[in-house]
């Protein structure tokens, strides 16, 4: 029996995905630990994986911070990285010493998990829910000029920690060296080999797996009276009350049936009146409305655009920020989605109305659906980690 560790960040997008490769790894008689957040607790100790809560030792954030600085001050990011490496370290390290992993899996984004790794001399799989990350793949992020200034501001902040982070005996080059997927080191990328762009500068070390998804039971696609159009702008950024008012402006009485997910913390009431032909919700099961769906209105989250292709769904893309906007940019490029020109109700309704009047979207999206489900999955993810430690 193998022993795997698992490392996260807060973040659905990136948990949500390791969750059948755990599931997976348990069915196999495999111990596995997770060190994670508590909103994921339920999630991941369903899987069968013993849950390490690591919510003290990340830094304490706004929601107003977090609305301004997600996916746009990189500095932010980093000194969060480094601060909570710090924080972990001395419990981290003292309960993986005991433990002993074969393996220590960590997302790209969860640098902690991969310091801890290579401090403590244990094998180390990456694990990317966005797209692999390389100098090629780097000129494909549009990062805006306000993205671009608090890069450049924040290069002090960032250069400081980094030497705090070798002062800690942690060997790293350049901020590069702690984000960017090595060719030398064994990648698990949740997407298929034909989504990722420019997946020919990727060595073979790199496992395309295409999307990991939860399992529910198969909905039957039966002919609906009326089109469904599913909005969400997923779990992070998703209070943005101008841009629901504008979806139920565009779609209000319209012949299309709308479901709409607003988050958490979206007060559905400020909203105003909700039209006879609109559903809204703040969290509904993505995967269950994804079947069913004709038309997703998303804002370009990785995990969101895998599970929407998975489905083979067409989607109006709607990115938030530079990651973002690299995802739409391959949707829109392979020609299963239509980004938005503005996000008034006339572009809203505009742009579902040229998906539903040409059959390519749908056929494109078919396409990517059929090439996401055969690229392995949660199954191809636990055999490259098994083959890591066996």
């Amino acid at each position: 029996m193998g022993k795997v560790v698992f490392f996260s960040i807060p973040a659905h997008g990136h948990t949500n995905p390791t969750l059948p490769v755990v599931a997976e790894l348990v069915s196999r008689g495999h111990e596995v630990w997770y060190y994670s957040f508590l909103e994921f607790k339920e999630k991941i100790e369903d899987m069968g994986a013993k849950f390490l809560p690591c919510d003290e030792f990340l830094p304490p954030i706004s929601q107003e911070d977090l609305d301004r600085k997600a996916g746009k001050d990189f500095a932010a990011l980093i000194e969060m990285i480094v601060d909570t490496t710090m924080a972990l370290e001395e419990k981290a390290c003292m309960e993986l010493s005991e433990f002993q992993p074969d393996c220590i899996v960590s997302d790209s984004l969860c640098v902690w998990g991969k310091l801890f790794a290579k401090k403590l001399g244990i094998p180390y799989i990456c694990s990317t829910t966005s797209f692999a990350f390389n100098r090629h793949t780097a000129k494909l992020m549009k990062r805006s000029m306000k993205e671009i200034l608090n890069m450049i501001i924040g290069m002090p902040r960032i250069n400081k920690k980094l030497q705090m982070l070798r002062s800690y005996g942690y060997e790293v080059e350049s901020l590069i060296s702690l984000i960017q997927n090595d060719n030398d080191t064994d990648t698990i990328v949740y997407t298929s080999r034909k989504f990722q762009p420019m997946a020919d500068t990727f060595s073979d070390r790199y496992a395309f797996v295409g999307p990991s998804v939860r399992q529910t039971p198969k909905i039957s696609k039966e002919r609906q009276s009326r089109q469904l159009i599913y909005i969400s702008l997923g779990t992070v950024l998703n209070q943005n009350k101008d841009f629901y008012q504008n979806c139920i402006q565009a779609f209000a009485d319209s012949r299309y049936e709308i479901i709409m997910s607003v988050g958490e913390k979206t007060v559905i009431d400020s909203l105003g009146p909700i039209p006879d032909n609109f559903t809204v919700q703040h969290r509904v099961d993505q995967m269950a409305v994804l079947q069913k769906a004709d038309v997703f209105i998303t804002h370009c989250g990785m995990n969101s655009v895998n599970e929407s292709l998975y489905y083979g769904v067409p989607m109006v893309l709607y990115p938030l920020h530079s990651e973002q906007r690299a995802v739409a940019d391959r949707v829109a490029e392979l020609g299963a989605g239509i980004e938005l020109k503005g996000n008034k109700p006339k572009h809203l309704a505009k742009a579902v109305a040229d998906i539903l009047a040409d059959r390519t979207y749908v056929e494109n999206a078919r396409e990517l659906s059929e090439d996401s489900r055969n690229a392995g999955g949660a199954v191809k993810a636990a055999n490259v980690i098994l083959n890591k430690i066996q």
